[in-house]
């Protein structure tokens, strides 16, 4: 058993354990409650039949025990009904009933529904009833377990709000360090390659292949430099976001297949937004490429910019697969792909350049299947 496997049966062994020591706990409870409910009628039995036998009494009668009895009825609350219906007395009921005749019948409605009425006969077979409800003990009682619930939720909301904090933190430092670790492997051949450059042209070699040379250096030099980004606070910079979607628009279009049908769709003034290049850039590459990915590299791409008084916002639109309702939120996952070789980490990491760094939102606009998709990214305005 590996510790992933050991850890997992754990987890799983505290939640079953929890929930048994919770269904012990409530058990117990129902079976005290029902103890205890049981006590009280017995009590109201004995105090009905005190009552009775008070009635039935003489002046040669012993009546102490009697009284004892029935002075011992000081918290169930009682309303003692006629063989006419009409209510004779109320013994431990709420003051407020006493006096309004209202409130002391929509009381005894509440209190016929707690428990059956105990008989008792006077006079000549005049068949009396007394009506009771429960002790304020019992009733704090029956509250009890819905408490005990609502701990237990809120625990177990606690558990699991820790549990994916300190998963989702550990995800962030694993792909941070990773992204670190890349930006550092990549930077020893980079420099060897700056040095070879140097070396070729002084050989006198075809400078257009030293050209295509110093184009692919460059664009390593992007790719470190992004990749050393991720898990620090990147600067960002008063940028024209029309200027920067149109260089990464340039950059995609000249790279990308003939059968992609480009379109670009920008106001003609500026919109500035704080930003930094290096990494938005990255997020447009990587919703372009899903967006190629999805068409199998051959169908329609627009990006249009548009805005409001507050925000600019990029739309990214492909003639795609689309996407399913269902996985609208579950697609920013890390590792969540549909590409057989695919990693998960492309629309991960855009979600946390745009919401992480920039402060902003992306989401998918809106989606059919097998019609095509729309990505939309949201930037706050410099006003």
């Amino acid at each position: 058993m590996n510790f992933t496997n050991e850890r997992n049966f754990a987890r799983w062994f505290i939640i079953i354990s929890s929930l048994l020591i919770v269904a012990l706990i409530l058990w117990n409870t129902s079976i005290f409650f029902e103890r205890l409910k049981q006590d009280e009628r017995d009590k109201m039995e004995l105090w009905t039949a005190a009552q009775a036998f008070l009635d039935k009494a003489t002046g040669d009668t012993d009546i102490d025990l009697t009284l004892r009895i029935l002075n011992t009825n000081t918290t169930i609350p009682t309303i003692w009904i006629n063989e006419k219906g009409e209510i004779v007395d109320g013994l431990n009921i709420p003051i407020e009933t006493r006096g309004n005749q209202k409130k002391l019948d929509e009381y005894f409605s509440e209190l016929k529904s707690e428990n059956e009425p105990i008989e008792m006969v006077l006079g000549k077979n005049q068949v009396h009833k007394i009506y009771y409800g429960n002790s304020p003990l019992l009733t704090k009682i029956k509250y009890y377990p819905i408490g005990l619930l609502l701990i237990i939720f809120l625990f177990i909301g606690v558990v699991y709000f820790f549990y994916t904090t300190t998963k989702s933190s550990e995800q962030n430092k694993l792909w941070a360090g990773m992204a670190k670790e890349t930006a550092h492997q990549i930077g020893t051949p980079l420099s060897s390659l700056i040095g070879w450059t140097e070396i070729l042209k002084e050989e006198n070699v075809n400078k257009s292949y030293i050209s295509e040379i110093e184009k692919d250096i460059e664009r390593l030099r992007t790719i470190t430099d992004r990749f050393s980004k991720i898990g620090s606070t990147p600067i960002l910079s008063e940028t024209d976001i029309v200027i920067a979607i149109k260089e990464s628009y340039n950059y995609l279009f000249t790279r990308s297949s003939r059968l992609i049908n480009f379109k670009l769709s920008t106001p003609h003034s500026p919109i500035y937004v704080n930003l930094n290049e290096s990494l938005f850039s990255w997020t447009i590459e990587n919703l372009v490429r899903n967006a190629i990915d999805a068409m199998k590299g051959k169908g329609n791409l627009d990006i249009q910019i548009k805005q409001d008084p507050h925000w600019v916002y990029i739309y990214i639109k492909d003639s795609g697969k689309g996407i399913p309702k269902s996985k609208y939120y579950t697609i920013f996952n890390p590792g969540f792909t549909t590409k057989k070789r695919g990693w998960g980490l492309g629309l991960s990491l855009s979600k946390r350049i745009v919401e992480e760094y920039h402060n902003g939102k992306i989401k998918v606009y809106e989606s059919e299947l097998n019609k095509g998709s729309t990505f939309q990214i949201a930037l706050r305005k410099i006003q």
